[in-house]
């Protein structure tokens, strides 16, 4: 590698050598001799600035081989810079992937958590309401038996309602003549009626509760059942008995005859084999 210097013109130099001397023509017109001194002491810091070689340009000459080498130098560290930032990139969207699927276990984790919070809280409320509708059931019998104090037990019965139903529990609605359902309805038992489908509810014995969709206690029903087909009369049976007995007659005396039938065959068979064989002795 070599270096060559080179002296250039000062552009700033000339332009400020050409100023001069419109300086010095106007300053010949104006006839000012404090312009001549201004013009003077920037003529003389050009002068010092190129002496000291502040503004001179140093030219670096390379050959071609050295121009090859830190072509490839180059393309190596590019090279190195491409792989590096594709590992960085990929690592990157690992880390990216992995976070996307932590997310996602997270919230579906909390909406499992949400879920069985919200369950355990409404099984421990209806086991809690559960022990409390024995009275519920106390208060409408003593409802529905007196007359005295009506007034003083429908207030304490409504009172109990209402904090029943704050806490989101409703009774299950069943009335009479409608269809049995297994999910909220449970039958003690059950009656012959003729008028009524099957599985007709005909009348309530302990009313039911549910919270949101969980049954605290089933509704206790009788439901009604539809009566078998009634027997058919003794004569009539009696006469079907003896149509069968004569029908199972005669089948087996034709079948009796079949097979006498089939026993002359044989014997008849069997003669007439033995008869050529005596004619041979």
């Amino acid at each position: 590698m070599t270096r060559k210097k080179e002296k250039k013109e000062n552009p700033s130099n000339k332009a400020l050598l050409e100023d001069e001397d419109e300086i010095v023509i106007d300053d010949s017109k104006e006839g000012t001799s404090k312009e001549q001194d201004d013009l003077q002491a920037k003529i003389e810091v050009q002068d010092i600035k190129l002496i000291e070689g502040e503004e001179q340009k140093v030219l670096e000459y390379y050959s071609k081989d050295n121009f090859i080498e830190e072509i490839k130098i180059l393309e190596e560290s590019n090279k190195k810079k491409d792989e590096q930032l594709l590992k960085y990139q990929t690592e990157s969207d690992d880390w990216k992937n992995k976070y996307t699927r932590l997310q996602a276990e997270f919230e579906n984790a909390q909406k499992r958590w949400n879920k069985n919070r919200q369950n355990l809280r409404i099984e421990y409320t209806a086991s809690a309401l559960k022990t409390f509708l024995p009275l519920y059931d106390s208060f409408k019998k003593a409802l529905e038996n007196s007359d005295e104090n009506q007034v003083i037990l429908k207030g304490f019965f409504d009172q109990f309602i209402n904090i029943l139903k704050y806490h989101k529990a409703i009774p299950i609605k069943v009335k009479v003549n409608d269809t049995f359902d297994y999910n909220y309805h449970e039958a003690l038992s059950s009656i012959e009626r003729d008028d009524l489908p099957n599985n007709t509810i005909i009348n309530i014995i302990q009313d039911g509760w549910k919270l949101d969709k969980e049954v605290i206690r089933y509704a206790k029903v009788i439901v009604s059942r539809v009566p078998p087909p009634p027997e058919p009369e003794p004569e009539v049976k009696a006469e079907l008995e003896e149509e069968i007995t004569q029908e199972n007659k005669e089948s087996e005396a034709i079948s009796n005859e079949n097979e006498k039938e089939k026993q002359q065959e044989t014997e008849k068979a069997d003669k007439e084999t033995v008869e050529p064989e005596e004619k041979n002795q």
